[in-house]
């Protein structure tokens, strides 16, 4: 019996000790726990906030050039390029909503081809986060053949530079599936047209 109630009391010391372990365990959980709710809870809010007009929240600039960051990386494509003997002209980056729906009318009552799908405000031009290129040949002549090797290289010049960019971070209108846009590089910064339209930006610097 003295064995047993040893041995009894030994396991009952044991539990005790490690009572206060399992309630520190728990505790730590729970911090996390509560943590992550808060975190998600950030988070919700932020993507509800960007379902609403920002103009409730604050008043929103006009966009009048091309997204700082964009217009850097911009810089960097026609640097890169020209490093591996391509030439590279941008041929157009912002474009505010007048111009936008110019071009929206081309085909449609006015003359020439249909060069875009969207009106004016439904564009990454309009918000400063696309730019159009082309390339220039010896000679100074600006094409858009998207299979010429002018580098000699046995690669095509235009599939080059979108590699390029979308080392850069751009995407590339070109994948587009519905209405391929091949001269077309974009920034969106994970912000949708229906975004922009509603007052949000994207930051100016890096975050």
């Amino acid at each position: 019996m003295n064995a047993i109630n040893r041995e009894t009391g030994a396991f009952r010391a044991q539990a005790a000790l490690s009572r206060p372990r399992r309630r520190k365990k728990g505790r730590a959980l729970l911090a996390v726990l509560a943590v992550a709710a808060a975190i998600y809870a950030l988070i919700e809010v932020k993507m509800i906030e960007r379902l609403l007009p920002i103009e409730w929240f604050r008043e929103v600039p006009p966009v009048t050039g091309l997204h700082p960051i964009v217009a850097e990386n911009r810089d960097r494509l026609v640097a890169q390029s020209q490093a591996i003997g391509i030439d590279v002209v941008i041929t157009d980056d912002f474009r505010s909503e007048e111009e936008q729906n110019a071009l929206y009318r081309k085909g449609r009552g006015e003359e020439g081809a249909i060069v875009t799908q969207v009106k004016g405000g439904g564009s990454y031009h309009n918000y400063g986060l696309a730019i159009d290129f082309a390339l220039r040949i010896p000679g100074g002549d600006v094409i858009w053949d998207l299979k010429y090797d002018g580098n000699g290289n046995g690669q095509p010049d235009w599939m080059e530079v979108v590699a390029i960019a979308k080392k850069l971070g751009f995407s590339w209108g070109g994948d587009w599936k519905s209405f391929p846009d091949y001269p077309h590089l974009q920034m969106d910064f994970g912000y949708s047209i229906g975004e922009l339209q509603r007052g949000w930006r994207p930051p100016l610097q890096p975050e």
